[in-house]
Formats: structure tokens, sequence, C-alpha cells
């Protein structure tokens, strides 16, 4: 089995985020496209970050549920939570893309694109080539290609008793 196998047939062209972008056009474009985290790309078109479900909840909730163990005293009504938030539908998404490390080359492997989801705990990961975007590895389609390798494969097919082979 090639070493790309499994990820090269799972990257997907999807629309990109601009960096400039206002949160609540970003979260109608994740809404449209049906992803769960899109690219966002700078003003000369190189990739900056992604832009996803996580980070819109950390853009609309205050700060310091992340820092917090339980939240059960916070006020369980979302209207409140949206009235003193509305701001930030205006903010750039630059101010809540994540910026880490979580894209790889046109020439992963599939344990380059294994460790990402791991170590990042991310839902996509953005294929780039030289700051361009190319399209993205969803965490559940690599999971998909992945699992079928597996179950697949001879070795397993040898060992797996009867009912997990079919």
């Amino acid at each position: 089995m090639s070493p790309r196998r499994v990820s090269e047939n799972v990257v997907r062209e999807v629309p990109l985020l601009r960096s400039q972008a206002p949160v609540g056009s970003a979260v109608q474009q994740l809404l449209d496209s049906g992803e769960v985290a899109l690219p966002v790309i700078d003003d000369r078109e190189r990739f900056a970050g992604v832009f996803g479900e996580r980070e819109f909840l950390g853009a609309l909730f205050p700060g310091y549920l992340k820092e917090i163990a339980y939240a059960g005293f916070v006020p369980k009504g979302l209207e409140e939570v949206f009235e003193k938030r509305a701001q930030c539908a205006t903010d750039p998404i630059a101010e809540h893309m994540l910026t880490e490390h979580v894209d790889v080359g046109p020439d992963h492997s599939d344990l380059q694109v294994a460790e990402t989801f791991i170590h990042h705990r991310v839902l996509i990961t953005p294929v780039v080539d030289e700051g361009r975007v190319l399209g993205v590895i969803t965490r559940t389609d690599f999971f998909r290609s992945l699992a079928a390798s597996f179950r697949d494969s001879t070795a397993i097919s040898d060992v797996a008793p009867k009912d997990i082979r079919q």
C-alpha cells in the first residue's frame, strides 16, 4: 500500500474565507457549504488559518468559558448571550480563527494527516502548496478511507473474526 493512498483520495475543494470577512458572513458561508470548518486566506490569497464551528463558539461565547471546568452558574438563555455578543458578527474572522500549523503539503503522508488530527483536534486539514490552498481533508473522510483500508487489508482479513470482516 502506498504511504499516501488513503488521504490522496479524500482531498476536496471547498470555499475559502477571507481573513477580514466578518464572523456573520463566515458563519453563513459555513452553513451554505455544509462543512464544519473552512480554510482562511489573507489579502495575498495565502493560507492564514481555519475558521469553523469551534472558532465561532469562541467568538460568540465569553472567553472565560475556555478557562472554567463547570458552566452551571452561567445564564442558561442564549438571548442574553446574543445581546451581549452581537458585535462579534462584525469582528473580522482573523480575530477568532485558528492559526496553528494544521495544514499539510501536497506530498503529505497519511501519518502527517493522522498526526494533525490527533494532536491538534481539528476537523479539517488544509492541503497547501507554497501558501495556496489546494483543498482540505476532513477528519470524517480520512477516517472512512482509513477504516476501509484497514478492514480490507489482508492482515486484518486473516486474523479478524468472521463477523468483523462482513
